[in-house]
């Protein structure tokens, strides 16, 4: 749009252009332009260290919370010794790996395998409509039905989170996972409490691993060399490799002429969990690898000799979408089977003679494998074991070994009783806190010491002394679950304090100081520096003084507020503004924000929250129709009221796209995917891409010719780079989908390798090619000049007057920042599926019409426009398949430019594709300030951190309130399905819009500054 005032500033420029050819070089003002340069220096180090101090006060107050609030357990360096039973059991030598050190050793040698995501219901008959994962793994069921004596099937239920690297840590230890080993979920740190692995590499144990490398991140040298072949463990594109491996060494390591080599072999297979995460469980694939893994175990069977004890079991189940990680009963219902050809299993219960129907019946924890494996291989039981025998294994195969099942009990009840006794010693805990426990304990050592005499011994007292232990064991399971439910409270206030204080600061940097924001910087860096160095100094002097405090903690509060004082001390100088909304667009940004926060306190309000902001955007778009159409400039009111409504229909046409999570079923549909139970997308969405491909271009083309921007580098970027980037995407999930599917019989691997390179062609394209584009672009302009006419400039002097024009001069800074925005747009939207790439380029469209909606209304100092992008990142965040839940994480995206794991970049583009709605909100947020502003705009700089302030102010409302509620509703039944999940959700956005914001929004806009003053001058 060309305006009058544009006109007049064109006339000027057209004149000190002329005079400026007839000037003499020397006098161009190199040094005022030098000086000018250092200024906007000097001014964007200082505010990105004053964003990098606020960035560091966000991440104090997240550690502090989480350090109290993420329960954590104190692990106990005490080992079980095979020469220190806990009980004396009748007529055994206990002592002696050859006999057994605590129990009769019942097995020699075992085979230990892990099919990873074995969900119970895979592997038992289903008559009526099946699903793909029904009836093709009938090997278990079969066996435990048919040779009860040989085998038995259960359900074995996974303790939350059901991550692959917390289950090994339950499966070899007996302990319970807390929240915070989710952190080390893929660094794989060593264990080093007591657990079956090390118990038997102690008795010299020949252990050989096959498969999952996560093994060897857990027991770093545990395994033969020689025999052990481990395989990457995260491609989840892969699903044959890794099995492939196992069983290539599995059957020959089960041979005759082998078996002398090992003692106990570990294997676990992945490609029913990778087919899971790639397919969903109701596919074809999933036949395919269930019916495979069927065959394996056939194979096995025959190959098996008498004394080595077969063990198969899932370390946790999945979703209907194949993934995990959460607490659902899909993903926590896997199966256990073992096995033996000696015949000694049994069950106390005829009824109990067939595998239960479903997980809900005669489940067993996963603990519980830990004893049971203990006790048959003749093995001491772990010091920190919580877990009890499994009855089938001990009963006999008559059903009448209840004397053995009393032996099994005492035995592990008298360890557990030992590590709650050091338990309490090292946490301090008084005898309140087990009493019941021991109260329990007396009265079943009670009937142990009757137990003990042999004329009293028979069925009966053997029977109530095995129930009397398993009982006390089931209690202490729930106190020590209640234990460690304990959260470090006062930690938790000081870190929702911090981020009070940082929410303070925030609001009033953005919205109630004197002058503009960039300009208070200064004086603001120097007295928070001087305080955070004071208090730094005192809390050494005090960690001095009072050794017992940890200098780690001491400094770091004596540093953040010391540094806060500082920012308090100084900005009361420089504050003139109420703090309160004084207009209706600023009274609605403060209903939008604090209502939403209110909100989390409600677990049914965070379950749908996709349906809440959706009503929040579209209440905006409600409110900017009516404003539109009472503005009185009619090119105005036109183009205000049609932005506005396409703004309102882009957000219900995104809404069509979602992806539900368990709690809001059945009534929600999601279509994400395939459909519900599918991790693919469907035929159809893959056109998305390719309409995403033709229309997006010229939809931001026509935006660009609205001011007459479409010039200079914008013609090449938009019109052509970021046209082949999207359409190379389209190609990309085009031959993923036909890997999937196998449409044109090319092997996976060829195809495999055509897609990583065409991902990395793009994202270097994005990133690569589209940085440098755009830090040495020239604006987006074009300077034309034909012969004067009526309304021309004329000179008095010439005898032909000429009139120049500069095409795009009303929006040099909005068209070429935009050139940055649409690098990451392209990026994030190679990372999302089908269905993903389209919501993004529904987000970057309805960005634009923001961008006008803004302008048409003046609001580009209102505090609306950050918070809409706020608004619009966290819709568009449930629209690219996600949830605040673990289950949501897109873990493949890791693979979209990559074969392997690979840091930090497998990192990045996970986090890319989880939160690239929010990182391009945080891109666009410059945008509504340099929008249609005209090259000597003053004050920009400020205008951006203003507007860049308010939208961190929004994400760190939202994270103070899921991080308050959280910490208030720490005892709520949802607590760790819901109201932890969003926590971490919130904190992560925070700190990655942070991160986002500091490196690429202002710096992107000191670039777009200097190219427009290289070009226009910087007076």
């Amino acid at each position: 749009m060309e305006t009058t005032r544009g006109t007049s500033e064109f006339q000027s420029i057209s004149k000190k252009f002329a005079a400026a050819k007839k000037q003499p070089r020397e006098i161009a003002p190199k040094v005022d332009s030098t000086e000018k340069a250092s200024q906007l220096k000097s001014l964007y180090i200082g505010t990105l260290a004053f964003f990098s101090w606020l960035f560091l006060l966000h991440v104090a107050g997240i550690y502090l919370f989480t350090r109290g609030f993420l329960l954590t357990r104190l692990v106990l360096d005490h080992k079980s010794e095979c020469t220190s039973a806990p009980l004396t059991i009748p007529g055994h030598q206990q002592g002696s790996y050859v006999n057994g050190c605590w129990y009769p050793k019942t097995f020699n040698k075992a085979v230990i395998i892990i099919i990873d995501a074995l969900r119970y219901d895979f592997t038992v008959p289903y008559d009526a409509k099946p699903s793909h994962f029904h009836n093709a793994l009938s090997i278990f069921h079969e066996t435990a039905l048919e040779t009860p004596q040989n085998a038995f099937l259960l359900p074995f239920i996974a303790d939350p989170p059901t991550s692959t690297l917390q289950r090994l840590k339950g499966l070899t230890t007996g302990t319970l996972p807390t929240f915070i080993d989710v952190g080390s979920s893929f660094s794989g740190t060593a264990i080093e409490e007591d657990n079956l692995v090390d118990q038997l590499r102690k008795a010299n144990k020949t252990l050989v691993h096959l498969g999952d490398d996560t093994w060897h991140s857990l027991f770093p040298g545990y395994f033969d060399v020689n025999l052990t072949h481990a395989y990457d463990s995260f491609n989840v594109w892969d699903l044959h490799t890794v099995d492939n491996g196992v069983t290539e060494h599995l059957i020959p390591l089960l041979h005759p002429d082998n078996t002398t080599k090992w003692d106990v072999l570990f294997g676990h297979y992945l490609g029913v969990d990778h087919a899971g995460h790639r397919y969903g469980p109701d596919h074809p694939a999933m036949t395919a690898k269930l019916q495979e893994m069927d065959q394996v175990f056939r194979n096995v069977l025959k190959s098996l000799d008498d004394s080595t004890l077969l063990v198969v079991m899932g370390d946790h189940g999945m979703d209907v979408k194949g993934d995990h990680g959460g607490e659902s009963d899909d993903e926590v219902e896997a199966a256990l089977w073992m096995y033996s050809k000696k015949g000694i299993f049994g069950r106390s219960q005829s009824e109990f003679r067939n595998p239960p129907k479903t997980a809900k019946e005669r489940s067993v924890w996963q603990i519980d494998l830990v004893p049971t494996l203990s006790l048959l291989l003749g093995m001491p039981i772990p010091f920190n074991n919580l877990g009890a025998p499994i009855e089938e294994a001990f009963i006999g195969r008559n059903g009448l070994g209840w004397s053995n099942l009393a032996s099994v009990n005492a035995l592990t009840g008298a360890q557990i009783r030992n590590y709650q006794h050091e338990y309490a010693i090292a946490r301090g805990l008084d005898a309140s806190a087990t009493s019941e426990t021991q109260k329990l304990w007396n009265q079943a050592n009670e009937t142990w010491q009757q137990f003990s005499i042999p004329r009293k011994r028979d069925t009966d007292l053997s029977k109530f002394a095995s129930l009397k232990f398993a009982k006390y064991q089931r209690l202490n399971l729930s106190v020590c679950r209640d234990l460690w439910a304990r959260f470090d409270v006062p930690s938790m206030i000081h870190g929702i304090a911090i981020l009070f204080i940082a929410l303070i600061t925030l609001y009033s940097f953005a919205r109630c100081s004197r002058g503009t924001s960039a300009e208070n910087v200064p004086k603001l860096l120097q007295s928070i520096s001087k305080w955070s160095v004071a208090g730094f100094a005192t809390g050494g002097v005090i960690s001095m003084a009072l050794p017992s405090a940890p200098f780690l903690d001491v400094s770091l509060f004596c540093t953040v507020w010391g540094s806060i004082f500082g920012y308090v001390y100084t900005i009361k100088e420089i504050l003139h503004v109420i703090p309160f909304p004084t207009s209706l667009w600023g009274a609605l940004a403060f209903i939008f924000t604090v209502a939403q926060s209110i909100g989390f306190a409600s677990n049914s309000y965070t379950i749908w929250e996709d349906e809440i902001m959706l009503f929040f955007l579209n209440t905006f778009a409600l409110f900017t129709l009516i404003s539109s159409l009472r503005q009185e400039n009619t090119p105005d009111r036109i183009l205000g009221t049609y932005q506005s409504t396409l703004f309102l229909f882009l957000a219900r046409l995104a809404s069509l796209s979602r992806l539900c999570r368990e709690e809001q079923m059945p009534s929600c549909r999601s279509t994400y995917y395939a459909s519900a139970t599918s991790s693919t997308s469907a035929t159809w969405q893959l056109f998305i891409p390719f309409a995403l491909a033709i229309v997006l271009p010229s939809i931001i083309k026509s935006h660009y010719q609205g001011t007459r921007s479409y010039e200079g580098s914008a013609v090449f970027w938009i019109g052509f780079a970021f046209r082949i980037g999207l359409l190379g995407s389209a190609i990309y999930w085009t031959i993923d989908a036909s890997d999937d599917e196998e449409w044109f019989g090319v092997e996976s691997e060829r195809l495999q390798t055509i897609k990583v390179v065409m991902a990395q062609m793009i994202l270097g394209l994005a990133f690569a090619a589209g940085t440098t584009t755009y830090v040495w672009a020239r604006p987006c302009v074009r300077v034309e000049t034909i012969p004067a006419s009526n309304g021309a400039v004329k000179t008095s002097t010439a005898p032909r007057a000429k009139s120049i024009t500069i095409l795009g001069f009303a929006n040099v800074h909005g068209s070429r920042y935009f050139l940055l925005f649409s690098n990451w747009a392209l990026a994030v939207i190679l990372l999302q599926r089908p269905m993903g790439g389209g919501a993004i380029g529904l987000m970057t469209w309805q960005i634009l019409a923001l961008l006008e909606i803004v302008d048409t209304n003046d609001l580009s100092q209102s505090a609306i426009g950050p918070v809409v992008l706020g608004l619009l990142g966290s819709f568009y965040f449930f629209k690219t398949g996600h949830q605040a839940t673990l289950s949501s994480i897109q873990w493949g995206s890791a693979f979209v430019a990559l074969k392997t794991i690979r840091y930090p970049w497998s990192p990045l583009l996970v986090t890319l594709n989880t939160f690239g709605a929010q990182i391009l909100a945080v891109v666009a947020v410059p945008l509504l300030v340099l929008w249609k502003q005209p090259p000597k705009k003053r004050g920009l700089l400020g205008d951006v951190v203003k507007s860049l302030a308010t939208f961190l102010c929004y994400h760190a409302v939202i994270n103070l309130a899921t991080t308050m509620w959280a910490g208030y509703l720490r005892r709520h039944l949802m607590l760790y399905r819901i109201f932890s999940p969003r926590f971490l959700t919130g904190a992560t956005v925070l700190l990655v819009v942070d991160i986002v914001g500091i490196v690429v929004a202002l710096g992107g806009v000191r670039w777009n500054i200097i190219a427009i003053a290289d070009i226009f001058g910087w007076e």
